[in-house]
């Protein structure tokens, strides 16, 4: 398992739920004023200095739940709204987009292509606000030096370990449905055509070598689709054309995108019993959680703002049956923390902290052994 992967997997997720959320706020007709403040407030507390400082720290991947959660208080950190249904379905048009992205990439490498094409995307989201693309911007400069420098066998560590977490994950998607890359079992479909990876040759040669290292023979055979040789590799500098079109919004030609649970997930709900069963990393998965939320404020409408439900669905009625149909172990049940509003739990989550929290010099700021709810209370 590779200690790299979660900058990765939370900025496509992020990306994901940026192209539905654009996409629903042109749908529902939402005034522009207030979908340009949703946006924006939302990829601010996404790319937050603090936050992307405890993101880029090397660590495992967390449970599902977990990172579910964070999602929660991101798609609230503006004036908009998510009842559970719709939040529900949000989050499995990110997963199945994103699982999709990384199962096609022709090299492990180009997961970070994706990653690119995403910032890229949000780049374009933001509208008057110079300090937000700078944040963006700093973000893309951490990636190229966290992973530019990272060899083939390391990279297809990081997509093993991204295949594994979204493994038992099959929810159907009309758009993935109707394209034909997805099977009524919600398994995807992959391509035996198009562009072989950057630097391979094209498949239907044979060559035999002798001791010396001089090819002596040579055969070829019929493969059993149209390959073609790629035109250039894509940029991973700042700007630059990234070639792969994975990562690029699908939803950029209105079209609903509807999810239906299959029957593979049953095997989805037997793994979600996980969030029962007592989880030897609670200490950890608690201390990030901590560490992340601190930088996820939910906002509350003030003054003159007025805030407004989102809906996933195309109508409520669709809305409300989604959320009794759907399977109640497929239901993430979030939880939040709000440590900073009530006194009691924020005393109580102190106290259960500072049980858990092994004391270690710290530096000024930000460092390791700093309280962890000052941390919160400080973004």
């Amino acid at each position: 398992m590779s200690a790299r992967p979660l900058p990765l997997l939370f900025l496509n997720l992020g990306g994901e739920m940026l192209y539905i959320l654009d996409q629903r706020l042109r749908a529902q007709s939402i005034p522009g004023e207030k979908a340009r403040k949703v946006m924006n407030d939302i990829i601010t507390t996404m790319f937050n200095k603090k936050f992307m400082e405890e993101l880029f720290k090397p660590q495992e991947l967390y449970s599902k739940k977990a990172l579910r959660t964070v999602y929660d208080r991101l798609a609230h950190a503006s004036i908009m709204r998510l009842n559970q249904a719709s939040m529900d379905k949000l989050y499995d048009l990110m997963t199945m987009a994103f699982k999709y992205q990384v199962l096609l990439c022709p090299r492990p490498k180009d997961i970070l292509l994706v990653t690119f094409n995403h910032l890229d995307a949000i780049k374009d989201f933001i509208c008057d606000a110079p300090g937000i693309l700078n944040q963006v911007d700093e973000t893309f400069r951490q990636l190229i030096e966290m992973y530019g420098c990272l060899s083939a066998g390391e990279f297809q560590l990081i997509r093993q370990t991204l295949l594994i977490f979204f493994q038992d994950m099959h929810i159907r998607v009309s758009i993935f449905l109707k394209d034909k890359v997805q099977n009524s079992n919600g398994r995807f479909v992959l391509p035996i055509s198009g562009p072989v990876p950057w630097g391979t040759e094209v498949p239907g040669v044979i060559r035999m070598f002798n001791c010396n290292g001089d090819e002596v023979k040579r055969t070829e055979f019929t493969t059993g689709g149209n390959y073609v040789t790629p035109q250039r590799e894509g940029s991973f500098e700042l700007y630059g054309d990234r070639v792969l079109k994975l990562g690029t919004n699908m939803y950029s030609v209105s079209r609903p995108a509807e999810t239906h649970t299959s029957e593979s997930s049953k095997t989805l709900a037997s793994s979600a019993k996980e969030n029962i069963a007592p989880n030897p990393l609670a200490k950890e998965e608690l201390n990030f959680l901590a560490r992340l939320l601190g930088g996820l404020e939910i906002k509350k409408p003030g003054g003159s703002e007025t805030g407004f439900r989102l809906n996933l669905f195309m109508t409520d009625e669709e809305e409300e049956q989604a959320a009794l149909t759907r399977p109640e172990e497929l239901s993430y049940k979030v939880v939040n923390i709000e440590a900073t509003e009530e006194p009691a739990r924020r005393a109580e989550l102190e106290r259960i902290l500072g049980d858990l929290e092994v004391a270690e010099p710290c530096a000024e700021s930000c460092g390791k052994g700093e309280d962890l709810l000052a941390l919160m209370d400080g973004l």
